[in-house]
Parts: C-alpha cells; sequence; structure tokens
C-alpha cells in the first residue's frame, strides 16, 4: 500500500501537469505511453504463445498516435499509413519458416499495435469537443484540456466507485474466469460514480448534464471491459501484472487498459451527439 501510494504522489502531479500544457506536451506524453504499453502488451502475447515483432508493432501503434496528434498535417492519410504498416508486417512475417507461425506473428503483431493505440483516442477526444462558452466554470480548460479532463475523471470515478461499493457489499461474482474480484454491486456503484461525475464536469464544460445518462454509464461500461480485455490478456500468459515499472501499481498498460476502450467510446459519443 505503501508503494501504491507513493507512486500515485508521483504520477498524479505529472499527469496534471501534461494535461494543463496540452497540446504537444500531451501528444508527446500519450506517444511515450503508447511505446511502453506496447512494449509490455507484446512481453504478454510472446508469454500466452504468440510470437510478435515488436519493434514494428510499436511503429504502427506510434503510426495512429501521430494521425490523431497533426490530422491537419496528414490530412486523413492516417488510414493509408495504417495499412502500410499492416504490409510491412505482413513482409516482415514470410521469413518465419513455418507459414503457420508467420500468419500468427502477422496477426498478433497488427492486433497488438492497433490495442495499444486506442490511446490515439485521447488526443482526439480534445480535437473533437466543442469549445465550452465562455460563461462555463471550465472555460478556462478550453477544449482540449477540458473534455480530456472528462475522460480522466470519468475513468477514475468508475475505479473509485467500483473498488467501494464491491468492496462494501460487493458478493455475486461475474466473469470470475477472467477477473476473480469484480462484482455486479462494483459494477453498478462504479456506474453510478461515474454517472454523477460525468453530469458535474459536464456542467463546467457548459454542456447539459442530461448527457450523463447515456454517456456515464456508456463511459463506465468501457471502462469496466477494458480492464477485462488487459485481464484476459493476462490470464492467458499467466500474469499477473502486465509489467513492474510502477511499483505497487503493476505497469504501464495496467494502468491506461480502461482508457483504452473509454476514449474511443467517449469520442464517438461526443462526435455523434455533443458536437
Amino acid at each position: 500500500m505503501r508503494q501504491r501510494a507513493t507512486s500515485a504522489a508521483v504520477l498524479v502531479p505529472l499527469l496534471v501537469i501534461v494535461v494543463a500544457l496540452g497540446d504537444v506536451a500531451l501528444s508527446v506524453a500519450i506517444a511515450l505511453l503508447t511505446v511502453l504499453a506496447a512494449r509490455e502488451a507484446f512481453a504478454l502475447l510472446r508469454a500466452a504463445g504468440h510470437p510478435t515483432l515488436p519493434a514494428l508493432g510499436a511503429v504502427l501503434a506510434l503510426t495512429v498516435i501521430l494521425d490523431a496528434a497533426v490530422p491537419d498535417v496528414l490530412e486523413g492519410s492516417g488510414l493509408l499509413l495504417l495499412a502500410i504498416g499492416v504490409v510491412l508486417v505482413a513482409a516482415a512475417a514470410f521469413i518465419r519458416t513455418d507459414p503457420r507461425d508467420g500468419l500468427v506473428t502477422w496477426m498478433a503483431t497488427v492486433f497488438g499495435a492497433l490495442y495499444v493505440s486506442l490511446l490515439a483516442f485521447v488526443v482526439r477526444l480534445g480535437h473533437a469537443g466543442p469549445t465550452p462558452p465562455d460563461t462555463a466554470p471550465l472555460a478556462v480548460l478550453g477544449p482540449e484540456r477540458g473534455w480530456i479532463a472528462l475522460l480522466i475523471l470519468a475513468v477514475w470515478s468508475y475505479d473509485t466507485g467500483a473498488y467501494l461499493v464491491g468492496r462494501r457489499f460487493g458478493r455475486r461474482r461475474f466473469l470470475t474466469h477472467i477477473s476473480p474480484s469484480k462484482t455486479y454491486a462494483g459494477l453498478l456503484g462504479g456506474i453510478a460514480a461515474t454517472t454523477i461525475v460525468v453530469a458535474l464536469v459536464l456542467v463546467g464544460l457548459g454542456q447539459s448534464p442530461l448527457h450523463a445518462i447515456v454517456l456515464g454509464p456508456l463511459t463506465a461500461s468501457a471502462a469496466q471491459a477494458g480492464d477485462l480485455a488487459e485481464s484476459m490478456l493476462k490470464r492467458a500468459a499467466s500474469a499477473k501484472d502486465s509489467g513492474t515499472l510502477i511499483p505497487g501499481h503493476g505497469g504501464i498498460l495496467d494502468r491506461v487498459d480502461s482508457f483504452l476502450f473509454a476514449a474511443p467510446v467517449m469520442t464517438l459519443y461526443v462526435v455523434a451527439v455533443i458536437a
């Protein structure tokens, strides 16, 4: 517990500084997290019996991040770069003497790259969200920092609500073959906490809190699914944590797993309904 508290005391201020700086600093931070998460994801895939090409996979993941960071420069070429990356990974897999091994290498590398590159939607959310009106309490944050803050607080509130309610009232468990600690009570507590926090932050951004009725449960469910997806990967690899980079917390992938699914879901809602 002391290790977890110490790590949090260091990481949370760093996160606040990066989000406050926004723009280039945020994109660089997301790129770094993606590379570190890719390293851990490919190690887990390898431990699960799936050969990969980690270096090429990391480059492919960074291509997706680059497309999100500078959309005006690439002007839609990100998908083309991604396609070229898939082709290059396939070509590199040709050197495997067993075609079945080569096929698995190709598929696992592309999967690992696209999985961790879902962090790109953190950056995309900042670009997609509408500018808060000048009268909004959180207008000083601007669109990029404001909407990313909404995502971060939503995911954190889900984790906190699920932990506290699950610990106090959790009895019935679900999907125990993936993660034995998840309870229905924790799920409902996390959804309730997320919905309340999303409503409050939306008001701060000058938006109707009624959006939280849908966006809260959607984001909470996506965050839980992201956690379960990483747990499935760790189970397949017979690993407790994705890494040891963060004392008391595991690896980078353990810290961003919920965001991998929550970020695209929130971005889709903002683009389709709010923006």
